[in-house]
């Protein structure tokens, strides 16, 4: 087991060639956000830009469209066809697998709302997808009662709970009797084949081989709505710059909690907020990387 820290993270980051463009730093595919939760689908495209991908495609249901396309000016956004609760409908997933061709890795729950049609889309880019997948929030919800699909998975998975989340996607309590959170998490990545971000106060990441860091940065000021849709958006950004889902997820969740003491050394836990985590998380990138 290992503990985060600047140094680790220093050497995960990938480095940036002065002769480079855009496309050497991937694609990352956002397919998040319902009526009601543009802030979720904002969060998630906007961290990933602030985290070195290239390119960031943001796919939403038609009815955000008009909100998140003037709140993103360097993700691009694209609507597809909505149900009548204003989530992504069962007619979406066909536009929505076809970018997914063009993605080297992929970010789905932020604030989707829960219906079967969510569900049905969740699976469907599980299923399909060859980049790895980023699972957070209402897309861990779809995948509750879908968790075999996750023995037939394509690609990398990277799920991303806190303890409400994990409790009712595996129907019982995550950490057993006897177990540390570490152990459990360990336990429960192994199980299920993927990588597990177990968020929380020390959030622990996991990998399916047995592989643990425990993170050591964060604070109480980020038990806020949103910000788990900056930490999917981070990992999102660094496997489409090809990190392995171990790495990505680990040094994420540092950077994300990195920006989170930043933010509260700024202005205290109380206030703080999602949005001030992105305004400070390239402070957060610039610490553990320099240039």
């Amino acid at each position: 087991m290992m503990r985060a820290s600047e140094a680790l993270v220093r050497e995960l980051l990938p480095p940036r060639a002065q002769e480079t463009h855009k496309g050497d730093y991937g694609r990352v595919m956002c397919v998040c956000g319902a009526h009601g939760y543009t802030g979720a689908a904002y969060f998630a495209a906007q961290s990933a830009v602030l985290s070195g991908a290239g390119l960031v495609d943001l796919v939403v249901p038609q009815p955000i469209y008009a909100i998140e396309a003037v709140k993103l000016n360097e993700a691009m956004v694209f609507a597809v066809e909505a149900n009548a609760a204003g989530t992504f409908g069962r007619g979406a997933i066909p536009a929505v697998l076809a970018r997914l061709r063009m993605a080297d890795a992929v970010v789905v729950g932020c604030g989707l709302g829960r219906n079967d049609e969510v569900e049905e889309l969740v699976c469907a880019i599980l299923d399909a997808s060859n980049v790895p997948v980023v699972v957070d929030a209402d897309g861990i919800n779809a995948l509750g009662a879908h968790k075999d699909r996750l023995a037939t998975k394509k690609a990398d998975c990277i799920l991303t709970p806190h303890d409400g989340e994990l409790r009712r996607f595996l129907g019982e309590d995550p950490v057993r009797p006897g177990e540390t959170r570490a152990e459990a998490a360990r336990r429960i990545a192994q199980t299920l084949g993927v990588t597990l971000v177990m968020k929380g106060h020390e959030t622990v990441t996991a990998a399916a081989d047995g592989r643990v860091c425990v993170n050591t940065t964060g604070n109480a000021g980020m038990a806020r709505g949103g910000s788990g849709d900056v930490l999917a958006g981070i990992i999102g950004a660094l496997l489409a710059q090809k990190l392995p889902a171990f790495e990505a997820a680990a040094a994420a969740v540092f950077l994300h909690g990195l920006a989170g003491d930043l933010a509260r050394g700024a202005q205290g836990e109380i206030g703080m907020t999602p949005s001030d985590m992105l305004r400070l998380l390239p402070t957060a990138f610039y610490r553990c990387r320099g240039i």
